[in-house]
């Protein structure tokens, strides 16, 4: 067998071969061969047919047979033999082939880059030394006592801070919202809507207004859409809206006392405010875990500058496009909102896309180098979890990976994760202290 390459592009090759006229003629008899100890032709017991009646009625399931153990063998034994690294499935073309013929065809297909493994011990990291303070646990425990509140109608004006029930219509320039940004309905009209009377409410701006009405009073509310408004066919604009005050609400909180507390499934407020603090302080020490993993994978991979294979960046480009797409319709955002941004949202996906390309050919070379590896125990743990996730059987969630070589994909977000690990403990850590908060200015004399 003959083979010979010729690079086309980075990461990008053209690999033809040509198998002998012999060789040929051999993989045909032995096909052959295979079809008449199986074939059943009427009149003859299986295996007994005449070789030219057996050719006669199978020749093309033959050829076909013969072509494709061939080409299979040609190109497997080629990109071993070539030492070729292959990202994704090759495109074949056969150029010729036929029985006494030498067989040729050619294969394009990419491969894994080229390039030199940087230092990645040692990288640098910056750690802030922070600590849960007193003041952090009071805010958590304030926002746990808003989730406890209660919301008392009152029959009061308006004041900051409360809570307003309100009707409202919207227009931008004389005409409804909708008719600049056609999803935009709720920002043209809503019946029963709450919101927080305090400036950045809704849109900034609006909830001031309405200080000092009371239920049944009509108010227009005038506000400028700021420049960077999520719904950008109004940004920048005037818009001018009718609200009627349906209810004014007070919310009340509860005392923060050992009752309190037990509501928490807490002992007393002494062990609550100990668990909040604890919780602080995991969601502290998880907080500098990720900000060093992500320095120390930034700092490696700005070392590396390499030309990655077209095609495993489209398809994880495809993968981030349906993650975006998927939590933007979590969050509430509707489809034609969602198409309207889709230059975008293809622009920052095919980034990410790079990036994650990337990190993955790194991470397999240090891999390689420091023996790393996934134990089997390992990845049918993380299969199961998932599946949990899923709610599905793990038997009938791995066939469902199979049919897309997902479990090949966890075992590389397992293997990532455990290099990412080697990373951050061979990491230089330096400690750092918290940015000061700026001061306001002192007040100047008289």
């Amino acid at each position: 067998m003959n083979v010979t390459v010729e690079n086309l592009a980075p990461c990008k090759k053209l690999v033809r071969f040509e198998i002998d006229a012999q060789a040929v003629d051999a993989a045909f008899e032995t096909v052959t061969k295979d079809y008449m100890r199986q074939a059943a032709l009427p009149g003859f017991r299986p295996g007994k047919a005449p070789r030219d009646m057996v050719l006669k009625k199978y020749e093309k399931d033959i050829e076909d047979e013969a072509k494709r153990k061939l080409i299979g063998d040609a190109y497997r034994q080629g990109v071993k033999d070539q030492k070729l690294k292959v990202v994704g499935y090759p495109d074949i073309e056969e150029i010729q082939f036929g029985r006494g013929k030498a067989l040729q065809f050619a294969a394009t297909l990419e491969t894994a880059p080229e390039f030199e493994v940087p230092d990645y011990r040692g990288l640098p990291a910056k750690r802030t030394t922070t600590t849960v303070t007193a003041s952090d646990i009071e805010h958590a425990l304030e926002a746990l006592r808003g989730q406890r509140a209660q919301f008392e109608t009152v029959d009061r004006p308006v004041q900051a801070g409360d809570f307003v029930v309100i009707d409202y219509t919207g227009a931008c320039e004389g005409k409804p919202i909708t008719e600049w940004a056609p999803v935009a309905r709720g920002l043209t009209e809503q019946k029963n809507f709450w919101v927080e009377v305090k400036p950045e409410s809704f849109i900034p701006g609006f909830t001031p207004q309405l200080v000092g009405a009371k239920a049944g009073d009509k108010r227009t509310v005038t506000v400028d859409f700021p420049a960077d408004f999520v719904t950008a066919q109004v940004a920048g604009k005037q818009g001018v809206y009718a609200v009627e005050i349906v209810e004014v609400k007070q919310r009340i909180l509860p005392d923060l006392d050992d009752a309190f507390a037990r509501s928490f499934e807490a002992e007393n407020l002494d062990r609550l405010r100990e668990g909040v603090r604890s919780d602080l302080q995991n969601e502290l020490n998880l907080k500098q875990k990720t900000s060093i993993r992500n320095q120390v994978v930034k700092a490696l991979l700005g070392k590396v500058n390499v030309d990655l294979p077209e095609s495993t960046v489209q398809a994880e480009t495809k993968s981030v496009v349906y993650d975006i797409v998927a939590e933007n319709q979590r969050r509430g955002i509707t489809k034609e909102l969602i198409d309207q941004q889709k230059e975008q949202i293809y622009a920052a996906a095919n980034q990410s896309a790079k990036e994650r390309v990337k990190a993955g050919f790194v991470f397999r070379r240090i891999a390689e180098r420091e023996g790393i590896r996934v134990p089997p125990e390992e990845l049918n743990a993380r299969i199961v979890t998932l599946a949990q996730g899923y709610q599905m059987a793990p038997e009938k969630f791995i066939k469902e990976l199979e049919k897309r070589d997902g479990v090949g994909e966890i075992y590389h977000q397992l293997l990532s994760e455990k290099v990412v690990d080697f990373l951050q403990e061979h990491a230089k850590i330096e400690e750092v202290a918290p940015a000061a908060e700026p001061r306001a200015p002192a007040p100047s004399a008289a």
